[in-house]
């Protein structure tokens, strides 16, 4: 569902599994999320850590920064010199990485041990 869509039908902002999905949409969120969970980065060194097209990567990092995820500073420097880190309420997601991870860790170890059995 689009955000358009999930806010004429008075989801966005009211259902909070309706909000989540439209914020972290695009399969590169949560990655992107994961590398700013360290610290502030620079456009290359999130591009170089998850492996992602420089188009892709803008485009998603607009949008997040759009709805107030991360934030971007840009120092007045030749060449510049840009930076991304998550705002305040992007930091709040990092339960919800670290949750996801313990998750998909013991998926992971799932995987496994199929083989294991197969």
């Amino acid at each position: 569902m689009k955000k358009e869509e999930a806010r004429a039908k008075g989801l966005f902002g009211k259902c909070p599994y309706a909000t989540a999905q439209q914020l972290l949409k695009g399969k590169w969120a949560i990655m992107i999320m994961h590398e700013l969970e360290g610290g502030t980065k620079r456009f290359k060194q999130i591009q170089r850590d998850i492996d992602i097209t420089q188009a892709t990567l803008t485009n998603q990092l607009r949008y997040m920064e759009e709805e107030g995820l991360i934030s971007r500073k840009v120092y007045p420097e030749v060449p510049p010199r840009v930076e991304y880190s998550l705002t305040d309420i992007g930091r709040e997601f990092i339960p919800v990485l670290q949750a996801i991870q313990v998750w998909g860790n013991k998926y992971i170890h799932y995987l496994k041990e199929q083989q294991v059995h197969v």
